[in-house]
């Protein structure tokens, strides 16, 4: 059985290594969500401009407009 402060020594070692600001993430990991955000935007947007005037059309056709 282990001593109780090498014990707590542990824990706390444990705990500054989960939350020290290594931890977080990185610019780089930051600036690919930002890419991949982008990229989702502008495929919905080319989606809407290529079926938009379809759906709007239908959305009428539905309410007999």
């Amino acid at each position: 059985m282990q001593p109780i402060v090498t014990r707590w020594q542990q824990v706390v070692g444990w705990w500054r290594s989960r939350w020290s600001p290594e931890s977080g993430m990185t610019t780089a990991e930051l600036l690919g969500n930002a890419a991949l955000g982008i990229a989702a935007l502008v495929a919905i947007w080319a989606v809407m401009q290529t079926l938009g005037l379809d759906v709007v059309n239908w959305i009428r056709g539905q309410l007999r407009v």
